[in-house]
C-alpha cells in the first residue's frame, strides 16, 4: 500500500514538475519556440506534452527510488528501535538546537549563486546531526543536570539536606538482586546515590524465574520480589537502564561496561566478577566483603559462651556458630556435642570464604 501511495504522489509531482517546466520554456525568449507563442493551441499541446511525459518518466523511475526510500526507512527504524526513548528525544532537542543554530548563517549562504542551495541544505544537515551527536554524548550530564533541576525545585527538607551532593550511581548485579541482603542494606541508609537495574540483568531474572528447575524457579521469583520491595518500601532512587550492549554477550561484561558508561560502581557478591572488575578497574562494592567487615571482632583469650552442635574434622574437634554464622572450632568439644560450655579463642582465621575462630575449652587445662 505504501509503495502506491508513493508512487501515486511521484506521478502527481512529474505531472507538476511537467506544467512548470513548459511554463518557464513558453515564456523564454529561446528562438527555436517562436511559433509557439503566437498559437495558444500549440502552446496548450506542448504544456501538456511536458506534463504527461515528466509524469511518464518519474512513473517508471519511481519503484528504484521507492525501493532506496524503504531501505533508508527500515535501516532508520531499527536503529531507533534499539535506543531507549530519552535518548531519540535528546538527540531530536539536539538536531532541533542544530537546524537553529544553522539557520543564523543558511540564508546567508543560499543567495550565492548556482551552489548557494546546496550549500544551504549541505550546512543544515550537518549542523542537525552535530547537534543530535553532542546532545547523545552529552545525554548523562544533561539527565543529571535535569534531575539536579528538578531536585532543587523541590521543597521536601530531605532533598534540601542533600543538595549539591552527586553520588555514584550503584548498577546491581543478578546474583547480589537473588541475594536479597541488598534490601537491608539500603534500609539501614548506606547505599547513596541511584540503584541501577538494567534491563538485561531483568531478563535474566525473568528467564531464571520462568526455569523449569524449583530451585532456580525459586531464586528468581526472590529476586523480583526484592526488587518490588525496594521500589516500592524504599525511599531511594531506583532507575531501569533500557540500553542494552549487543556487541556484548555475557551480563557480567555488560554490567563493567555499564558501570565505565555511567562512572558509577557495581554492587555483586560475586568472587569472579569482583576480580574481572578489579582488572577492568571498576569500583565493585562486594556484600560479602562487607558481612565480612562488620562482624564482631575477636581477639585471643577472649572468651565465649557457646553450643557446640556438630563434630569437627580433626579427631576431637567440635564446631559451634555465632549468630552472624561465624564457625567456632572447639579443640576436645566432640565430647560435649549439644552441651553449652566456656571457650577461650585461641586464633582466629580470616578466609576467602569468610572468618573461623579457633578455641579451647576454659577449664581444659585446670
Amino acid at each position: 500500500m505504501l509503495k502506491k501511495i508513493l508512487r501515486g504522489l511521484f506521478t502527481i509531482a512529474g505531472f507538476t514538475f511537467g506544467y512548470l517546466i513548459g511554463e518557464e520554456i513558453l515564456t523564454s525568449n529561446i528562438s527555436q519556440l517562436q511559433y509557439l507563442h503566437g498559437n495558444p493551441i500549440k502552446g496548450a499541446l506542448f504544456l501538456i506534452l511536458c506534463v504527461l511525459l515528466s509524469g511518464l518518466i518519474l512513473y517508471l523511475v519511481s519503484p528504484w527510488i521507492i525501493f532506496v526510500i524503504i531501505k533508508v526507512m527500515d535501516y532508520v527504524e531499527k536503529n531507533i528501535q534499539r535506543l531507549p526513548a530519552n535518548e531519540v528525544l535528546i538527540g531530536t532537542v539536539g538536531a532541533i538546537l542544530g537546524l537553529a543554530i544553522s539557520a543564523l548563517f543558511v540564508n546567508l549562504l543560499a543567495r550565492l549563486p548556482v551552489v548557494g542551495v546546496v550549500l544551504a541544505v549541505v550546512i543544515a544537515v550537518v549542523m542537525a546531526a552535530l547537534g543530535a551527536n553532542i546532545a547523545l554524548r552529552k545525554r548523562e550530564d544533561i539527565m543529571t543536570l535535569f534531575a539536579n533541576l528538578k531536585r532543587t525545585g523541590g521543597s521536601s527538607t530531605k532533598e534540601k539536606k542533600h543538595k549539591g551532593h552527586k553520588a555514584e550511581p550503584k548498577v546491581l548485579d543478578t546474583s547480589v538482586i537473588i541475594d536479597g541482603r541488598i534490601f537491608d542494606i539500603c534500609q539501614t541508609g548506606f547505599i547513596e546515590g541511584s540503584l541501577i537495574i538494567p534491563n538485561f540483568v531483568l531478563e535474566e531474572l525473568r528467564h531464571i524465574a520462568d526455569s523449569s528447575d524449583g530451585l532456580k524457579r525459586n531464586r528468581g521469583r526472590r529476586g523480583l520480589d526484592i526488587l518490588n520491595k525496594i521500589q516500592k518500601e524504599l525511599n531511594i532512587d531506583v532507575q531501569i537502564y533500557e540500553k542494552d550492549f549487543p556487541d556484548i554477550a555475557e551480563v557480567d561484561s555488560k554490567l563493567l561496561k555499564l558501570a565505565q558508561v555511567l562512572s558509577g560502581k557495581v554492587i555483586t557478591n560475586d568472587y569472579n566478577l569482583n576480580k574481572v572488575a578489579e582488572f577492568q578497574g571498576v569500583p565493585v562494592l562486594n556484600i560479602n566483603e562487607l558481612a565480612n567487615a562488620v562482624k564482631p571482632v575477636v581477639l585471643p583469650g577472649e572468651e565465649m559462651n557457646i553450643q557446640i552442635i556438630k563434630d569437627g574434622k580433626e579427631s576431637g574437634q567440635g564446631i559451634a556458630y555465632l549468630d552472624d554464622g561465624t564457625m567456632i572450632v572447639v579443640e576436645g568439644g566432640r565430647r560435649h556435642i549439644g552441651e553449652i560450655v566456656d571457650v577461650i579463642v585461641t586464633s582466629v582465621l580470616q578466609t576467602a570464604a569468610g572468618r573461623m575462630i579457633f578455641a579451647r575449652q576454659k577449664n581444659a587445662n585446670e
